[in-house]
């Protein structure tokens, strides 16, 4: 068999295991497996693009040198980072492959820049192009993503007079330096470095405006367009398992944009290009509304007591405060008491896709457990208890009943159908859309825990034991 037959068949195993890895990625209980499995497949794809690869001794200690210190500094990076973080750490590892994308496809266009104009391809050379334009783009967008959800710069929603003028007058420079390129035009390569340059300028352009309620489908989004710059690449390259690799985070990353973008009930167009700003209540003003306040005697004693059926709705201030161990405690406190006990998982909870189910699998909580909006807002109005800890605007009804709002039409949980609600917060502070909460201050039905949410969900377990 020679070397050649050899590293096909290899890359067609490599695309094998993305396929299945990324289709058992469906379910918490085999994502890990699937995730282990696809890099199995990245593994070969890269042993076998080495082993075909034509240099000399020195080239080769240089790949691997820069492959290991890549992959010492990716490991050490994966077991540091808090789950927190884990968004941020998407968004830099994903900026990271769309620049090298972008970079590749800049080196492959120098080369191609060499040879005479009857000899170059233009089809390649679209690819080309589109991998500068669609990579950078991914790079300094994910950079700008980074810094939001870090909290270094760029919070809320920025925007500028004429904004979207501007970005449409950036997109043309890039266009018509990339026509340039593509009808044989002077500067070839100053004219492709202008592509990348605007590229770069475009990310930021478009991510900036985008407030953090957004962020999740942002980061998805970028991550398709982080594959359809690898794609590019790999079609430049003539390399076959990149463009499949690329294909399938791209084909991906588009269809979870698609469904998160519905999920929030606004077309991807208007997230992208509105510039959602929320007016933004001041604490101060909410403070004037008076809400009723308990303890955690008081909330373990209406569980105890009073709740045969409650379900748990997670936000992003549960992995702020790292309460999800707490919360899977509670649910098993609950559940030897007889307690029937669900939680309810938005699809845009947290800053990331899945993030809350990442968080409560890490808690061991059985996958069973977690059910989806659409499978679950039926159900609320039969609960005797809802527990919200963390989260506000997937719980806003505000989005059902004013039109005007920010999160105006977005699918929300029915956590105002059931009988009692708690909210775990530290205060009343809006969430990331900026807008007031009016579940807050229906008396009748809520109780505010002002706490931190794993001290709160804490003393709340040993007030049901001590009521058990």
């Amino acid at each position: 068999m020679s070397l050649g037959i050899g590293t096909s068949l290899a890359y067609l195993a490599a695309a094998v295991l993305f396929i299945f890895g990324i289709r058992i990625l469906r379910s918490p209980m085999t994502a890990r497996a699937g995730n282990l499995i696809a890099a199995v497949g990245m593994l070969v794809a890269c042993v076998a693009t080495l082993l075909e690869f034509k240099g000399d001794v020195y080239t080769l200690l240089l790949i691997a040198g820069v492959v290991v210190a890549g992959s010492v500094v990716g490991g050490v990076m994966a077991t540091r980072v808090p789950m927190t973080s884990m968004p941020q750490f998407v968004a830099a590892f994903n900026g990271v492959g769309g620049g090298a994308a972008a970079l590749i496809s800049f080196s492959e266009l120098y080369k191609l820049s060499q040879l005479p104009l009857p000899e170059q391809n233009f089809v390649i050379l679209l690819s080309i192009l589109f991998g500068i334009l669609i990579g950078g783009v991914s790079f300094s967008g994910s950079a700008v993503a980074f810094s939001k959800l870090e909290e270094i710069a760029f919070e809320g929603s920025v925007t500028f007079p004429i904004q979207k003028v501007v970005n449409a007058l950036m997109f043309l420079v890039a266009v018509a330096a990339g026509v340039n390129v593509l009808i044989g035009g002077p500067m070839p390569v100053a004219s492709a470095a202008v592509v990348l340059g605007v590229s770069l300028l475009l990310g930021v352009l478009l991510v900036i405006p985008i407030g953090g309620a957004d962020m999740p489908i942002v980061i998805s989004l970028l991550n398709a367009f982080t594959g359809l710059a690898a794609a590019a690449s790999g079609f430049s390259l003539g390399n076959t398992v990149l463009i499949i690799a690329g294909a399938l985070v791209g084909a991906s990353g588009t269809i979870l944009t698609y469904l998160m973008s519905a999920a929030l009930g606004r077309p991807l167009s208007k997230i992208l290009f509105g510039a959602v700003a929320a007016a933004g209540q001041k604490e101060a003003e909410a403070h004037d509304k008076p809400v009723t306040s308990g303890d955690p005697e008081n909330v373990g004693s209406m569980l105890a007591n009073e709740a045969d059926s409650v379900i748990f709705i997670p936000g992003y201030g549960l992995a702020v405060a790292q309460a999800q161990s707490a919360m899977a405690d509670l649910m098993r406190t609950l559940e030897g008491q007889g307690k029937d006990v669900k939680f309810a998982i938005h699809p845009v909870a947290g800053r990331m896709p899945g993030h809350m189910n990442v968080l409560l699998a890490e808690a061991r909580v059985p996958a069973s457990k977690l059910v989806d909006l659409d499978d679950i807002n039926d159900q609320f109005a039969e609960t005797d208890a809802v527990i919200i800890v963390g989260a506000n605007d997937v719980v806003n009804p505000t989005a059902r009943e004013d039109g005007d709002s920010p999160i105006a039409g977005m699918p929300i949980l029915n956590a105002d159908h059931a009988r009692r609600v708690v909210f775990v917060k530290r205060s009343l502070s809006p969430g990331f859309a900026g807008i007031d909460n009016p579940l807050f201050y229906d008396q009748d039905r809520t109780t505010m825990l002002f706490s931190d949410a794993k001290d709160g969900l804490e003393g709340v377990t040993q007030a049901v034991k001590n009521q058990g």
